[in-house]
């Protein structure tokens, strides 16, 4: 594949395009009666010294990258699979791939130069010879948190921007630590939230034209990714305070299969593409080997940290590398992680294939979602996942409990070991169940030495100590007797069974969106953590249990909480589910994006409505909490459908389901006949009491499929969310991860985790600061500074 690319400020000098304005003279005659003035001569002999200046100097570039893509275009009768340019240059991409005309582009950078000339007291340094974590290291002890990264050239180049008085601070504090950097000769900190007000009047502007989609993919700088359609003056319009971010960009490139980069209109862009190829990329290419059976935990620097398997905490240093660093060295290296993080396996397939694929690239664990997803096509999520991710990259699959219904929980045991599933998220579970048991024990082998080793990994969610307690312990000796008896397990197996526990890695997940007790995490994890100590006591297992947390985790903030309250790893799960990747409809993602702390509420879940289990779900814009609610009212003072009022009866039948009871009730019957469930069919039959709670179920198995599939009836979505995506909202509010549609989930965790390392270092000075000492300022959250 090949790639066309075109260079941004920088790359003009006098004598630029002389054989283009021989050849194009209209188009060269036509930028000068727009711009006003002789552009060919202002190009090849800059009689007045303006060529440098940034209004003169967009236009030119724009007119002699466009020219040159025409030439490119006629001389060689080939065209580009995908195109990108640097800042300026993405404007020449954009015309290149048909987004807009030749005199629109001239029109729109006219402008666009005017008013970034207008810019003053800004500053811009380049910073080279460091990588993008020293450089955020250095930012941060000197605390400069007023300074934006604007550009991300390569692993080893960027450009700092911002008010000029902290550039000059920068400059000193670079030159002491014999950092090499040099001052561009800009009036303006360019690509910064500085340039708010070009923004603003740029905005304005674009409203006058009409943009269109470019016709083939377009790398935008703001977000390293193509050109969404109907987006093209939105994120023209961002691009002016946003980093450009170059390396990224280019690394998606060839993540794309691109080959060959041709540069059109300069040399300059080229270069940082060689050295962004040559460097190495930071994402892992194969899993870090299993542990050895007597592998240990590696102790804490702080004496005052309990000894477990925790890692210490990041020492004050660069927060890219300290983020690999969080959490327990022993889950990272058991799963095959480069990060202590997981993505949980949100309902109905929420958490998707393109999720999965793209947090295993980025070395954390994602979670394929399975709830209410038919056989069929979770089989077809694992081909999907398989064939991007080859063999070596780990990832899990969400094993969810069915109380009601063992019989489809062992078909989905039975499934997961046939697809031969490695890690698994189990949840809901509250005793270990047939299934469960026989798809941990069926992972066992003895290991040289005789001690078990588990190619089966069980990844257990539990929110109460009882729960967590089985999970701690070994397989039910009743479970395993069972599963010999009936030939399903060897007496090899259930043997080793005995000797470790159901699950090394257990989450224990606080008040959190979906599934919730509404626990605490400071009082949880305190109680979890005895009762691991207890159990590895008591058992004296050879591997350690790693403890994760989830729950409220969205911010870096919350975080670094996680993990100074011991935390072996985290699991996020609403901050994914407002992303590209989520599999939801994007009438759902619409209506998340803009949610704050407050508008979630709890309501009845429907898998286990009887029992008076919660969910939490989303509030604003909704009825379906309100709804779900009073059908719980209903069913714990009635004890049938014909007991119910006629006005009720009316009301639920013309507001909430939209159709009849007794139409709901047929529906029900004939999925319980096509699931093989006559037995609890002919229960329902001979129980009205049964029959309303089945009845009532249906109302959430209809809202959660309306929301999916983002039909018209919103006010009826159920939507599983917790105040975390709010607090996330809030985070990243006026950045460039304020639209879900530049979210991408493993973006979201690497900013989470950095932002957390950076929070615990600067914490970590201000510990040890004399008592007199003024503790530096923290890390500011916004994450602008893309990674």
């Amino acid at each position: 594949m090949k790639a066309v690319i075109f260079p941004g400020q920088g790359a003009q000098f006098r004598g630029m395009g002389r054989e283009l304005f021989d050849a194009y003279p209209e188009a060269a005659g036509q930028a000068s009666d727009i711009l006003g003035y002789d552009l060919p001569r202002l190009c090849l002999h800059d009689p007045h010294r303006v060529l440098n200046d940034t209004e003169y100097t967009q236009p030119a570039l724009f007119v002699v990258g466009a020219l040159a893509h025409r030439r490119w275009r006629e001389e060689n009768g080939d065209a580009a699979s995908c195109l990108a340019g640097h800042s300026l240059g993405e404007y020449c991409a954009l015309h290149a791939a048909g987004a807009f005309d030749f005199a629109t582009g001239v029109r729109l950078v006219q402008r666009r130069g005017e008013l970034m000339a207008r810019a003053r007291g800004g500053g811009m340094v380049a910073v080279v010879g460091i990588d993008g974590d020293r450089l955020a290291g250095l930012l941060a002890e000197g605390a400069f948190t007023t300074l934006t990264v604007a550009n991300h050239n390569t692993p080893t180049q960027h450009v700092i921007s911002g008010d000029a008085e902290t550039i000059g601070a920068l400059e000193t504090h670079l030159e002491e630590r014999k950092v090499r950097s040099v001052r561009l000769k800009v009036s303006g900190a360019f690509h910064s939230p500085l340039m708010r007000p070009a923004q603003e009047e740029f905005a304005a502007f674009l409203r006058d034209f009409r943009l269109g989609d470019p016709r083939l993919p377009v790398i935008a700088n703001a977000t390293a990714r193509p050109y969404p359609a109907g987006r093209t003056a939105e994120l023209l319009t961002r691009q002016i305070t946003s980093p450009v971010r170059w390396t990224e960009s280019v690394h998606h490139l060839l993540d794309l299969g691109v080959s060959d980069f041709v540069e059109l209109g300069g040399t300059v862009v080229g270069r940082l593409v060689d050295q962004i190829r040559t460097a190495p990329r930071p994402a892992p290419t194969a899993p870090p080997p299993a542990p050895r059976a007597d592998a240990t935990p590696a102790r804490p620097a702080d004496p005052a940290r309990p000894a477990d398997p925790a890692g210490p905490a990041p020492r004050p240093a660069d927060t890219a590398s300290a983020a690999t660093e969080l959490g327990s060295a022993v889950f990272r290296r058991r799963l095959g992680l480069r990060y202590a993080y997981a993505a949980g396996g949100m309902y109905r397939g929420i958490a998707s294939p393109r999720m999965v694929i793209a947090l295993a690239r980025r070395g954390m664990l994602g979670i394929l979602g399975t709830g209410g997803t038919p056989h069929q096509e979770i089989e077809e999520d694992l081909r999907t996942i398989r064939a991007a991710l080859g063999p070596d990259r780990p990832f899990g699959v969400n094993f969810l409990a069915h109380h009601d219904d063992p019989a489809a929980e062992r078909a989905m045991a039975d499934l997961l070991l046939r697809q031969d599933v490695r890690i698994v998220e189990a949840s809901a579970f509250i005793r270990m169940t047939p299934a469960l048991v026989l798809y941990r024990a069926r992972g066992l082998r003895r290991g040289p030495d005789g001690t078990p080793v588990c190619d089966h990994r069980v990844v257990a969610k539990v929110s109460r100590p009882e729960v967590a307690r089985a999970f701690m312990e070994p397989a039910p000796d009743a479970v395993l007797d069972r599963l010999v008896r009936d030939g399903d397990l060897g007496a090899h197996q259930a043997e080793l069974a005995r000797r470790v526990p159901m699950s090394h890695d257990i989450t224990v997940e606080a008040d959190s969106g979906g599934h919730t007790d509404g626990g605490i995490s400071t009082v949880m994890m305190p109680a979890m953590h005895r009762l691991r100590q207890e159990a590895q006591h008591r058992h004296g297992y050879a591997e350690p249990i790693c403890l994760g947390l989830a729950g409220g985790l969205g911010t870096p903030e919350a975080v670094a909480a996680a993990f100074m309250l011991g935390a072996d790893y985290v699991l996020t799960g609403s901050v994914n589910q407002c992303t590209v990747e989520a599999g939801t409809s994007d009438a759902v993602k619409d209506m998340l994006q803009d949610i704050d702390i407050h508008d979630t509420e709890y309501a009845p879940a429907g898998d286990m409505f009887e029992m008076g289990a919660k969910v939490q779900v989303l509030r604003k814009g909704v009825f379906f909490p309100t709804r779900a609610n009073k059908l719980f009212s209903l069913y714990s003072h009635y004890d049938g459908l014909d007991e119910l009022p006629a006005r009720t009866r009316d009301l639920l039948e013309r507001t909430y389901f939209r159709r009849t009871l007794d139409e709901v009730w047929e529906d029900t019957r004939a999925h319980l006949r096509s699931r093989g469930r006559h037995d609890d069919l002919a229960r329902a039959e001979a129980n009205p009491k049964l029959r309303m709670a089945l009845v009532f179920r249906w109302y959430f198995a209809h809202t959660a499929q309306l929301a999916l599939n983002g039909r018209d009836d919103r006010t009826n979505y159920q939507v599983h969310t917790g105040p975390a995506l709010g607090s996330f909202n809030q985070w990243v509010k006026g950045t460039d991860l304020e639209r879900w549609r530049d979210r991408h989930v493993d973006d979201i965790g690497v900013r989470l985790l950095e932002g957390a390392a950076g929070h615990i270092a600067a914490m970590y000075l201000s510990w040890h600061q004399p008592a007199s000492a003024t503790p530096p300022p923290l890390p500011a959250p916004t994450p602008a500074a893309a990674v």
